[in-house]
């Protein structure tokens, strides 16, 4: 079976057989690379259908100025099948004006890929962990973890459909102080259930009425058996009790969202596997970590990890980082890098990437992190690419005012708060509207909008439209043919070149690991099936059911299921239902 082609990929590959036979006369060197070598739509439609800049990034290798190689390659490409034009553009830029049967063929391809048009293999099955949410295992997932779940589980989705293997990680801080006030907080909502009056929540414990069903179970449980005893008696089995029943929250709040992570790394196993203490003799070995005392900032308050001691220094310095960074404390215990030292080493023996997804406020932690996994690279003989994206928290907005918090879970808005109200498809696609290390509003009454300005409305009404004209055809008596393609016209073949940028965007989000693209791409498909089906409100032979001309209603009717094809591929990736009507 012949393999499909879609048009950028198959172009390309017509651009790469021009540059390997210049080579071949001697006008490029033999050994050229062509890696900066780019396809794309011209900034300005009127100037053509692609443009390259190989004739930009060749010219040096050519020992020749770019205009002049750009002559040599529009001449050759000129001759291609399928192009009608190659010009040249300001120093060396060549644009292609394409035979209007290649934007029809790409029609077909559409058609023939169905869930796959836009499926890479550029990721060459390389493993990426991708670690996101990573929330600390107190509570119900609230606002504060919605953006960057979604953007982790989108990313993760959009690398998978370009040819990686990803695993979606969630790494449980069930090591530190906070789970042990989460058990002193389940504890007391534990003799709450036994039927003593605790009063007051005490300041320090949490106070949220979710824990009154972690308290019950245990009551269940264990019936009075832990009521008076001791602290030290009680503490580690309600610690691993309050983290279990807090963890099953975590994952069903985060299904409602469509969420399902392949891995869930428990600090706590991995000190008890002494992986901190095997991190610490590898980089011992390798001269990366040495015994010192670190100086304390001039001119401002030294940091929480800073002491006058000796303590464990990991040369982060050498690395990128602005100063080394102890591994333990002056006790003993490791400090929050030095466990998390470990566990990117841990991460990185079963990936090829990592990426992971914090928020906004762990900014200052990125640099000795990255030093960290710069070195343990070492180890293994070839570095370990490793990307740290920051998302910024969300203001939660009602008509332009702050949203009052959640009765039900004390101070936060749940997730669970959200998606009840709103759904999980408006909350999803909100979350990517915006790039995520921008600010952004999520205001309660703008995300249901039947509006422009709403961008998930939009795109779900475009999907919904294509929908509901292929039924009323089929209702008519008319079904979707490739028969009569060449009856398509200018506007419709703008229409093609719209869809058939959806395998070129993919690839490029997924290189720049950035799944918000799609997002905005999905938004300006839609911008231009709406505009097309306007024409429609003007001229009726622009409708897409012209029903005195079968020939032509049957190819607007093909081109209007590729398009909502196009469609459905993006909201998958993004984790988005492509609704069918509105």
């Amino acid at each position: 079976m012949t393999e499909i082609q879609t048009l950028y990929a198959a172009y390309a590959v017509k651009i790469e057989n021009v540059l390997t036979a210049l080579a071949g006369e001697g006008v490029l060197p033999a050994d050229a690379s062509f890696a900066n070598v780019t396809l794309e739509p011209p900034r300005d439609p009127a100037h053509g259908d692609l443009a390259t800049n190989a004739a930009m990034v060749l010219a040096k290798q050519a020992k020749t100025n770019p205009r002049a190689l750009a002559e040599q390659i529009a001449a050759k490409l000129a001759e291609e099948d399928g192009i009608a034009s190659a010009d040249i553009a300001g120093p060396g830029f060549i644009n292609l004006r394409l035979d209007p049967a290649a934007w029809l063929t790409e029609l077909g391809a559409i058609h023939a890929l169905a869930d796959d048009y836009g499926r890479s293999a550029m990721g060459g099955g390389r493993t990426v962990n991708v670690e996101y949410v990573s929330a600390n295992p107190t509570g119900p997932m609230h606002m504060g973890h919605c953006r960057g779940a979604v953007v982790g589980d989108a990313l993760s989705s959009l690398l998978e459909f370009a040819g990686h293997s990803v695993t979606r990680e969630y790494y449980i801080n069930d090591a530190g102080g906070q789970v042990d006030t989460l058990a002193r907080s389940a504890h007391l909502r534990y003799r709450e259930a036994l039927g003593e009056d605790i009063g007051a929540i005490p300041e320090g414990l949490y106070p949220g009425d979710y824990l009154k069903p972690v308290g019950e179970s245990l009551a269940l449980e264990f019936g009075e058996k832990h009521k008076g005893e001791p602290e030290d008696d009680w503490l580690p089995i309600f610690r691993a009790e309050a983290v279990t029943r807090m963890m099953e929250l975590i994952k069903s709040d985060l299904a409602l969202l469509g969420i399902h992570h392949d891995v869930f790394a428990s600090e706590a196993a991995l000190h008890l596997a002494g992986k901190p203490d095997e991190a610490e003799a590898w980089l011992r070995q390798h001269d990366l970590v040495y015994d010192g005392v670190l100086e304390a900032p001039k001119g401002k308050a030294p940091p929480e990890d800073w002491e006058p001691v000796e303590l464990p220094l990991f040369r982060s310095t050498q690395f990128g980082d602005d100063q080394d960074r102890p591994i333990k404390k002056s006790n003993g215990k490791w400090t929050y890098f030095g466990a998390d030292l470990a566990y990117h080493m841990q991460k990185a023996e079963n990936a090829d990437e990592l990426i992971d997804i914090w928020g906004a406020d762990h900014a200052g932690t990125v640099k000795r992190i990255k030093a960290a996994v710069a070195a343990l690279s070492e180890g293994k003989g070839e570095p370990t690419p490793f990307d740290v994206k920051l998302v910024q928290m969300v203001a939660l907005m009602r008509d332009g005012e702050p949203v009052k918090m959640s009765k039900r879970s004390g101070n936060f808005i749940t997730i669970a708060d959200m998606i009840e109200e709103v759904g999980k498809d408006v909350v999803r696609f909100t979350m990517l509207t915006r790039k995520p290390e921008a600010q952004m509003e999520f205001d309660f009454a703008k995300v249901v909008e039947a509006s422009k300005d709403n961008p998930v409305f939009y795109v779900q009404y475009a999907h919904a439209r294509i929908c509901s004209t292929l039924r009323k055809a089929a209702e008519a008596g008319f079904a979707p043919s490739d028969d009569a393609l060449d009856r398509l016209g200018e506007e419709e073949l703008a229409l093609i070149r719209s869809a058939a940028q959806f395998p070129r965007v993919i690839e490029a989000a997924a290189k720049a690991r950035e799944a918000h693209r799609i997002a905005f791409y999905l938004y300006d498909l839609a911008a231009d099936l709406h505009a097309f089906w306007n024409l429609g409100n003007d001229d009726a032979q622009k409708r897409f059911i012209v029903e005195q001309d079968a020939g032509l209603t049957q190819a607007r009717l093909f081109l209007a299921q590729a398009i909502g094809q196009v469609i459905r591929n993006g909201l998958n990736v993004l984790g988005v239902e492509a609704v069918e009507s509105l």
